[in-house]
């Protein structure tokens, strides 16, 4: 297993660190290869029918705050991987397009947050359907190291993901039955 650089992001799960099987690209020169690779939408855009098909399991995109979720849509059943961009701490919309993949297109595949994720964010990544992280801020890294994703117990707004505790607040938005 090779050591990643010291700024490199390291990839997390809830079930915790593990190595990362995809790379990130500028061009559809990556596809070249046989690495999985995570190419942008405009990129991914410009690929043809063809290509795509042909690299159906190890072609994934990555999606800027500002470009829109109907870009992927069609072609979801075919993405293994969708990665949503943070780049800044600011800028949340990527968490609006999780819950979007999850709950309005039922995508199943992949959810992956890329660039800055803190470690005050994390609960609620998980919480909207993120399932892979990329970390490099080093507290971050440190608490997830130490096995500390933070949180709170109790949530007021429902998610894609189903709250594990009883007897919390999420009755309140549940449709009456």
């Amino acid at each position: 297993m090779t050591q990643p650089t010291p700024d490199a992001p390291r990839l997390w799960t809830p079930s915790g660190f593990r190595e990362d099987t995809w790379t990130h690209a500028d061009s559809a020169e990556a596809l070249d290869g046989n690495a999985a690779v995570i190419l942008p939408l405009p990129v991914w855009q410009a690929l043809d029918a063809e290509t795509k098909s042909a690299n159906r399991d190890r072609i994934g995109v990555l999606l800027a705050p500002g470009e829109p979720l109907d870009a992927i849509v069609d072609a979801l059943p075919g993405l293994p991987l969708v990665a949503l961009s943070f780049p800044a701490f600011n800028d949340g919309r990527s968490f609006s397009k999780a819950e979007l993949l999850r709950r309005r297109h039922g995508y199943g595949g992949a959810v992956r947050a890329c660039g800055q994720v803190l470690v005050d964010q994390i609960p609620h990544m998980i919480r909207t359907g993120f399932d892979e992280l990329e970390v490099s801020h080093p507290v971050a890294l440190k608490r997830l190291e130490e096995g500390r994703a933070g949180g709170l117990p109790l949530y007021y707004q429902p998610t894609a993901r189903a709250e594990e505790a009883e007897g919390t607040y999420s009755w309140r938005r549940k449709p009456a039955g």
